[in-house]
């Protein structure tokens, strides 16, 4: 198992920033990527930013070069970096760990979600 603790979401006006941080505990070495996604009222999840299982970051198009995504393999924790929100980024923002175990013949494979964190941007 697989803990996501998120925390730093809140109100911002519209071109302030925000810094999300997701720290994991439990079973962190079977994790091999991490991720933050967001959901809007009533939108469909979506991913925001990636560490991916070889360590590359990918981004969404509608927040590449105003978000950075940072990951901690020592302290088992990722961050997202919010600069220049915009009304449209207020959602629900969830961390996610993809957990992978077991031996090369089997491996299972797992995602766990935090509680999710609310990020409003005001107009």
């Amino acid at each position: 198992q697989v803990q996501l603790v998120e925390s730093g979401g809140g109100l911002v006006q519209a071109g302030g920033s925000l810094s999300l941080s997701c720290v994991a505990s439990g079973r962190t070495r079977s994790i091999t990527a991490m991720a933050w996604y967001r959901q809007a009222p009533g939108k469909q999840r979506e991913l925001v930013a990636e560490f991916t299982k070889g360590g590359s970051t990918n981004y969404a198009n509608s927040v590449q070069g105003r978000f950075t995504i940072t990951r901690d393999y020592v302290e088992n924790s990722l961050y997202l970096q919010m600069d220049n929100l915009k009304p449209e980024d207020t959602a629900v923002y969830y961390c996610q760990a993809h957990s992978e175990w077991g031996p090369v013949e089997r491996v299972y494979e797992y995602d766990y979600w935090g509680q999710g964190t609310q990020v409003t941007v005001s107009s």
